[in-house]
């Protein structure tokens, strides 16, 4: 298993680095700000990193524990020689200088409220089809489970993978949260804490890809990949996953029109 250091090393000659000038500088100065910046609040530990491909587009389901998930997120796929691309609200580019820079790094807007989910995402699909890795955290949001698995997740990442013959690869990642935790409005840097991201093999969908993606379909998708991801998170943790998927409102959210 390579060392993430040796593994980017080794793959010099297919590592992204950025969309022409303006997206070269963004890159260069977020790894400025970013690699020091979670290296100072805590040690980080990858596993399975070599499953990132070299090159061509893959989708990498994630949990979402903390605000700080996307910098360790960010900088894991990064050491792996591939630059990553999350969704966002489309609102954000309304801001000219934030659109510079989501536009420099690559970032891809989602337009919720749109007619369609597919209509929704359709700058992740154009990312995947031109060889993009694409992160996507299906809870929607950080989770509001107080133990901090998975929330039930939205179907779009069911879309997203079903649609593209690109390794979909769960992703799950702890620690974070003992940092900074968003609900309870705690920061807490000291001690330095430990990042564990455990990154699994990608999922043979070749089954589910050859036939008709309806709302069944979708949803059973979309449950296998998350019990994937927390699967890997209680592997990190060393305790076992719930049964099921969390719900704070104590209902089935399965909107299969949501993100």
């Amino acid at each position: 298993m390579a060392e993430p250091r040796s593994l980017r090393r080794s793959r010099g000659a297919t590592k992204e680095r950025g969309n022409g000038v303006v997206g070269r500088i963004w890159l260069a100065i977020a790894i400025v700000v970013f690699y020091p910046l979670k290296a100072l609040l805590a040690r980080t530990r990858l596993i399975g990193l070599e499953h990132v491909p070299a090159q061509g587009g893959a989708l990498l389901v994630l949990n979402h524990i903390s605000h700080l998930d996307p910098i360790y997120d960010a900088v894991s796929v990064h050491r792996a020689g591939r630059l990553p691309r999350f969704l966002a609200k489309h609102t954000l580019w309304n801001y000219p200088v934030l659109r510079g820079v989501l536009r420099g790094v690559e970032q891809i807007p989602v337009y919720r409220g749109s007619v369609n989910a597919q209509q929704s995402l359709r700058e992740a699909h154009r990312a995947l089809e031109q060889g993009k890795v694409v992160l996507i955290y299906p809870d929607g949001t950080i989770t509001k489970d107080p133990e901090g698995w998975p929330m039930i997740p939205k179907v779009g990442v069911a879309r997203l993978a079903l649609e593209h013959d690109v390794p979909v690869i769960p992703v799950a990642r702890w620690g974070t949260r003992e940092i900074l935790d968003g609900y309870h409005k705690r920061f807490r840097p000291f001690p330095r804490k430990r990042v564990t991201l455990r990154f699994g093999a990608p999922e043979d969908l070749a089954e589910y890809r050859a036939g008709e993606a309806d709302t069944k379909v979708l949803r059973e998708v979309t449950e296998l990949l998350m019990r994937r991801v927390r699967d890997q998170l209680a592997d990190i943790r060393e305790e076992p996953a719930p049964s099921s998927f969390y719900s704070g409102a104590r209902r089935a959210e399965r909107n299969d029109d949501h993100v």
